[in-house]
Formats: structure tokens, C-alpha cells, sequence
């Protein structure tokens, strides 16, 4: 069983940044595939970024591209995703999700990962 926690989110202007953070338990996390995910209002949820097991290959939605970034540090159980230059259209809650066994070209299908964070939001105005 893995638990996950988001923390990070919050009220920013166009412009600016954030850092989530994913704290997960379990001494198994190194072995796990990690997503974040974010829903915006009336949309589904969409995959934003994720990083294999060990801080292997990422994966990033073609729109947040050069500025977000997804780091891990399995030390600390701990996934980030460095959020910059964010834009209206980034407000949304953001989830983390963790998954075993995720081929590569899956890492962004909700249905592979088995664990969810509760969220947290984030909110660019203009």
C-alpha cells in the first residue's frame, strides 16, 4: 500500500511559479512509477507529467513543455513538479498518482497507476 500527499498548491499570478510536492509512505516508492494529473473545472482529469521508477524516463503534456518540471528524490519519498511560467489555463487540482510496472508508453493512462493523492489546487489568475 502506498499513501500520497500533495502539498504546494495555492494562488499565483500569470507569470509565476509553484512547487507541488508528493510525499509518499511505503519503503517501496523507488520501485514506483509517479504521475501528476489535474482536473480544471467542467474537464476531465488530463496527464500533465510523470517519472518512472528510480528517476528514469519522464513524460510531459505537450503544453506545459519547457515549463513545468518533474524531479523525484527517493530518499525522501518525495516527487516534485516544478511549475513555471503558469498560465490561466494551468488552474485545475492537481493529483498525484503512483503505479508498479508502467511501460513507458502508458505513463500517461490514469488506468495504470493503483494510488491517488486527494489533490491540491492550483490557481493562476491573469
Amino acid at each position: 500500500q502506498v499513501q500520497l500527499v500533495e502539498s504546494g498548491g495555492g494562488m499565483v499570478q500569470a507569470g509565476g511559479s509553484l512547487r507541488l510536492s508528493c510525499a509518499a509512505s511505503g519503503s517501496s516508492f523507488r520501485t514506483y512509477s509517479v504521475a501528476w494529473f489535474r482536473q480544471a473545472p467542467g474537464k476531465d482529469r488530463e496527464f500533465v507529467s510523470a517519472i518512472k521508477r528510480y528517476g528514469g524516463a519522464t513524460s510531459y503534456l505537450d503544453t506545459v513543455k519547457g515549463r513545468f518540471t518533474v524531479s523525484r528524490d527517493n530518499g525522501k519519498n518525495t516527487v516534485y513538479l516544478q511549475m513555471n511560467s503558469l498560465k490561466s489555463e494551468d488552474t485545475a487540482v492537481y493529483y498525484c498518482a503512483a503505479g508498479a510496472g508502467i511501460i513507458t508508453s502508458s505513463l500517461s493512462n490514469a488506468r495504470a497507476y493503483d494510488y491517488w493523492g486527494q489533490g491540491t489546487q492550483v490557481t493562476v489568475s491573469s
